[in-house]
């Protein structure tokens, strides 16, 4: 594995997530019953590195100087935990690039589906998941959209925007070409467009609101709160007919060049969470402000300050259900084909063996970090370096409560 060695890590953030939920959190939940998935991860992140989770002593060898080191939640919604497992997933994805452009293309569902997507999360991300890969497929699977083969491709689920709001959205990046479906040649893609947008946008919206039905036919979907009005078959019906006619967002952007450009880009969606620590500007009398880019205003960076309340509000809209997969390989990247059609591309590209790629800077670093002499030089000698010496047990937690019915609100 190639890293860049001089990459140093990020400094500390001034205002963490976990002070917001330390300050405001038990208000909050006073005033908003929780489920027990949303509770146990607020739970999480304000414990994390504490006392609370236990760790170990370390001392100097040299000079005896010692320090608590605390472990980590490991919480997948917690912004100080996804830094390492983002690190390491960019390194083991290295000997999966090929020596191809990528595109990133973005399936967004309509916000008339907040409501109902919230409400019934897992399935619905699953259906996401399924009618995207489906429709790239096919559309792949077709010579005439210029190919006639299997892609490979990435897809990472986002269920939010810049300020935080509901906004549930796929994001692909697919290596230029398909193997062709009897693996005997690779047909590469145009150098400017993967598909027509439009045509994919259609093809997507179909396959997803078909969907939908067959999940209301199967009795699937729930409908709390003010989503019972859409329980009987003739208010769903009509609930889904202007979404038929609505241009649901597909974007397609050019590809992007070589393996180098491919890790950075992935290291900016993959183990994302909701908003980093860094992006906080202030915690102070109830409200939390923090930064935003404005994409109606060329991308500039402002800030926006709401209420503690509301900003736990948004943040925990978007914790996911236990277990659902956030990020899924799809074509001959998937896990069951891989070890097998992979090799057969680099063979067809002329690609004798996985190129040796620089992780991105800010993985580097963290990997480095962990893995160096230098990471355990003692900060107070200079000389001596850290071993542990002692293990902190956990401390006592609170139990969480029995989890309070879903409200139907999403937005």
């Amino acid at each position: 594995m190639s890293t860049l060695l001089n990459a140093a890590p990020a400094p500390r953030p001034a205002y963490e997530v976990a002070d917001i939920i330390r300050q405001y959190g038990a208000a909050y939940q006073e005033q908003h019953p929780l489920p027990r998935q949303q509770q146990r991860v607020l739970a999480a992140i304000e414990s994390c590195r504490t006392a609370t989770l236990g760790g170990h002593l370390e001392q100097c060898d040299h000079c005896g100087y010692q320090r608590p080191v605390y472990n980590s939640c490991r919480n997948r919604h917690c912004p100080k935990c996804q830094g390492l497992a983002r690190a390491q997933w960019l390194a083991d994805r290295q000997a999966e690039l090929l020596p191809v452009g990528y595109f990133h293309n973005v399936f967004t569902l309509p916000h008339e589906l907040n409501d109902l997507l919230a409400a019934n999360p897992r399935l619905l991300y699953n259906l996401l998941f399924h009618s995207a890969a489906a429709t790239l497929q096919a559309f792949a699977a077709d010579p005439q959209y210029g190919l006639g083969g299997q892609l490979g491709f990435t897809a990472v689920l986002h269920t939010w925007d810049q300020k935080l709001l509901y906004h549930v959205h796929l994001h692909c990046v697919i290596a230029g070409g398909a193997l062709a479906l009897d693996g005997s040649a690779w047909l590469p893609a145009r150098h400017n467009y993967l598909f027509p947008v439009r045509e994919l946008s259609q093809a997507f919206r179909q396959r997803y609101l078909d969907g939908l039905r067959r999940a209301f036919a199967q009795q699937q979907l729930r409908f709390p709160g003010r989503l019972a009005a859409l329980a009987t078959l003739g208010p769903f019906a009509a609930f889904l007919e202007p979404l038929a006619a609505k241009d649901w967002v597909v974007y397609s952007q050019p590809p992007f060049g070589g393996a180098a450009q491919v890790l950075a880009y992935l290291s900016r969606y993959t183990h994302r969470v909701a908003v980093s620590n860094h992006r906080l500007h202030a915690i102070a009398d109830g409200r939390v402000t923090f930064s935003y880019r404005d994409r109606r205003d060329h991308n500039r960076t402002k800030e926006l300050t709401v209420s503690a309340a509301e900003f736990l509000r948004r943040f925990l809209l978007h914790v996911t259900p236990p277990g659902l997969c956030r990020m899924r390989h799809y074509g001959f990247l998937s896990n069951r084909l891989k070890e097998q059609q992979l090799p057969r591309c680099r063979t067809l590209l002329g690609q004798a063996e996985a190129v040796a790629v620089a992780v991105p800077p800010p993985a580097a670093a963290l990997l480095q970090g962990l893995t160096t002499p230098e990471s355990r030089r003692c900060p107070a000698c200079g000389q001596g370096h850290l071993v542990r010496v002692e293990r902190l047990p956990k401390l006592p937690r609170p139990q969480l409560e029995e989890p309070a019915p879903p409200a139907g609100n999403s937005s």
